[in-house]
């Protein structure tokens, strides 16, 4: 027999949880059958589609090489200025990113370190690389913090036996943290390509949104709902919610095999 407390929570959860499903999959019955296959297999759509995919898995590539030595230092030794380090790490996710855009643009753009880069021949404003760069920022700060966790929830006394039979620090690291935390990096990696695709303010400023050429998903439905083509605007979200929803499939499967693995 269920608590009157227990039937309350499960009710609250399931009506949301239903409500939160229709809002959702309105989205796939808007668009009219013929405009979408008409807008999923334009050249704007599929280009769109290639360029999220492509800038993103690079973006969370180099995001994760970067995030898990910053959350294991975090996690692991005492420094100077480390509390204050990981503050500004969580400021892109305190505030709005269209701020950390404009910083992106001024950093990159005629102040700052663009016209060095430009001398290099660099160009970073209105790129392929620029749109790299806004998705491995904005991703970041969400990457570092689920590693922080993930670190500090293995147990530091399996380092210091592995270190006490001869192991080294980065063997140590290898053999043994990696493959305890192998749950939490693989959801920080699946949080981290998520938040990837659908960034859009820092993307649009940093990249520019140039038709054919910079343009994402996120940026195409911003542009057809501009131009009122409601049918592109709509496939685009269509795009990301599917490929959204295979990234969050993928992590409960494995969340779940973990599990029964431990069983």
């Amino acid at each position: 027999m269920r608590s009157k407390l227990e039937i309350i929570f499960i009710s609250i959860s399931f009506i949301f949880t239903a409500f939160l499903f229709v809002i959702i999959g309105s989205i796939f019955i808007i668009p009219s059958p013929d405009g979408f296959l008409q807008s999923i297999f334009s050249e704007e759509m599929i280009t769109a589609l290639k360029l999220t995919l492509s800038t993103s898995i690079l973006a969370a590539f180099f995001v994760m090489i970067i995030a898990i030595p910053t959350a294991y230092s975090f996690s692991r030794y005492s420094f100077p200025l480390k509390n204050i380090l990981k503050s500004i790490l969580d400021l892109p996710i305190a505030f709005p990113e269209i701020v950390l855009g404009i910083a992106l643009l001024m950093i990159f753009g005629n102040r700052f370190l663009g016209p060095f880069l430009n001398n290099l021949g660099i160009d970073i404003i209105f790129t392929t690389t620029g749109i790299i760069i806004a998705q491995f920022f904005v991703a970041l700060p969400y990457a570092v913090r689920i590693l922080y966790s993930t670190f500090n929830y293995v147990n530091p006394r399996y380092e210091f036996v592995s270190r006490s039979l001869g192991y080294g620090e980065f063997e140590t690291f290898r053999k043994i943290t990696i493959p305890l935390a192998k749950g939490g990096i693989f959801a920080s990696s699946v949080v981290t390509l998520a938040r990837c695709i659908g960034t859009f303010a820092a993307v649009l400023l940093v990249g520019g949104g140039t038709y054919l050429k910079t343009e994402t998903l996120s940026i195409a439905i911003y542009y057809n709902l501009s131009l009122g083509n409601i049918d592109a605007a709509i496939t685009a979200s269509i795009l990301l919610v599917i490929i959204s929803f295979i990234a969050i499939f993928l992590l409960e499967k494995y969340a779940q095999e973990n599990i029964e693995g431990l069983g």
